[in-house]
């Protein structure tokens, strides 16, 4: 009954593309399926299920988990009080609008929110409202701004202390206490900490190169354009002290978490309190305002609580039903040695983020295929990394790139997606050099300071 696994797999999938339900609601909806139909067979284990209170309370005493609800906060906060505005009206005054400006102050605005967004969605939805208007005020054309919002909404995938990386650090963690136990190896297992220093260095490159690409872009745009008679938007020096504030703020928290002065809950919780007693002190946040706010909180932090429940529950249902194994035999077989077995496994995730989000991905596909791919390829840090530059590149691959997609939904603007393709090449270039570079070179995940091996 290992293939009835797959089976369940393959009705997430359908579920979530052809049915529009929240992707926990999907997957506790396929695990009372492949619960039911266990009953049904009796060679299946299924009083297994009897240990699934035990692994949720295990999993929800993990204090990881508490930096959810002060990131998901966070990026309520720079939402309300206008900061995104802020920082790229200040941008844009420094820069002018006949310039690569507009453009690049996009670009390292998805650099500086990303990680607080807590997915590509939100990453997408809050440049789309804040920064989008403004680039096209700047005249970009809608194909570049297109490509320029979907991304800048990624760089929160491999920009620590993001909740990508920290989901995907409990679970790299999880995935490598398997392998080490299947090999009875004695290295050191990775936590969070080591995955955020693993991407430090190819996420850093990546950002580089992409506000390269974009002055570039902004630049040939600008020589090509005509001359505009309106003048750049007047920016009060009350916008220009909260942007200073903020950015001295998010560069301060990226910065201390990403070199190890303080860990993610620390950087979340920091930063949730700054902002939100920003919020009350300037009565920016008040009355119905600060309700609301707090109720879109609770919602996406029970979300993705409920997601990681349903996926928990998904993950033992395979195992009882042994498609880890069968999962485990596939990759043990694969030939080409420890970098076959990685690139195989890579192509599967990117095949996977054409229809789930990075979290599903997280909690659904990684607990499956990286425990035995680490059993054949021992460095944990350099195949997290790889996860993560994976993830992103298949996010912005038309015409199914999720990141793609979401912008064009949330813009609701017109553009030939070959138009898209085309100002997307160079940073779908720029992509393709840091994963190879990483996948030829280990070494560079370690440039950070990791420990994972």
């Amino acid at each position: 009954m290992a293939w009835f696994g797959l089976v369940l797999l393959a009705l997430i999938a359908l579920g979530l593309v052809f049915t529009g339900l929240p992707a926990f609601v999907v997957l506790i909806l396929v695990s009372i399926v492949g619960a039911g139909a266990g009953l049904l067979v009796p060679s299946v284990p299924i009083d297994l299920l009897a240990a699934l209170p035990a692994r949720i309370v295990g999993l929800l005493e993990s204090d990881l988990l508490q930096a959810l609800p002060l990131f998901v906060l966070m990026g309520a906060l720079l939402d309300r009080l206008r900061v995104i505005d802020a920082l790229f009206g200040a941008s844009l005054a420094l820069s002018g609008r006949r310039s690569a400006g507009p453009l690049v102050s996009g670009m390292a605005l998805g650099a500086l929110m990303g990680p607080m967004n807590g997915s590509v969605g939100a990453s997408v939805m809050a440049l789309s409202r804040a920064v989008a208007p403004r680039l096209a005020a700047s005249g970009v054309p809608p194909a570049t701004r297109h490509a320029a919002v979907a991304v800048a909404s990624t760089f929160g995938v491999v920009i620590p202390p993001s909740l990508v990386l920290i989901l995907l650090g409990d679970a790299m963690l999880n995935a490598h206490t398997i392998a080490l136990n299947a090999t009875h190896g004695r290295d050191r297992v990775i936590n969070t900490q080591d995955v955020f220093h693993g991407a430090l260095a190819p996420g850093l490159a990546f950002v580089a190169l992409c506000l390269a690409v974009a002055w570039w872009i902004g630049r040939r745009a600008a020589a090509c354009a005509p001359a505009s008679a309106a003048p750049p938007a007047a920016f009060s020096g009350r916008s220009a002290a909260l942007a200073a504030l903020t950015l001295a703020l998010l560069v301060a928290l990226l910065a201390g978490v990403a070199l190890g002065y303080f860990y993610a809950v620390e950087a979340a919780a920091m930063g949730a309190f700054s902002l939100l007693a920003a919020g009350v002190a300037t009565r920016r946040l008040r009355g119905e305002n600060l309700s609301s706010m707090l109720r879109e909180v609770m919602a996406t932090a029970g979300a993705l609580f409920a997601l990681l429940l349903g996926a928990t529950t998904l993950t033992l249902l395979l195992r009882i039903y042994g498609t880890d194994m069968l999962v485990s035999d596939w990759i043990t077989a694969l030939p080409g040695g420890e970098r076959g077995a990685v690139a195989a496994v890579l192509g599967s995730i990117g095949l996977s983020a054409f229809v789930l989000d990075a979290f599903e991905i997280i909690f659904v596909i990684v607990p499956i295929v990286i425990p035995p791919l680490l059993v054949r390829a021992p460095d944990a840090v350099w195949v997290a990394v790889l996860v993560l530059l994976s993830l992103q590149a298949s996010f912005l691959l038309p015409p199914f790139g999720y990141a793609v997609m979401m912008a064009r939904s949330a813009m609701k603007e017109i553009v030939p997606p070959g138009a898209v393709l085309r100002e997307l090449a160079p940073f779908l270039a720029v992509q393709a050099v840091v994963l190879i570079l990483v996948f030829a070179f280990p070494a560079l995940v370690h440039l950070g300071g990791s420990t994972g091996l």
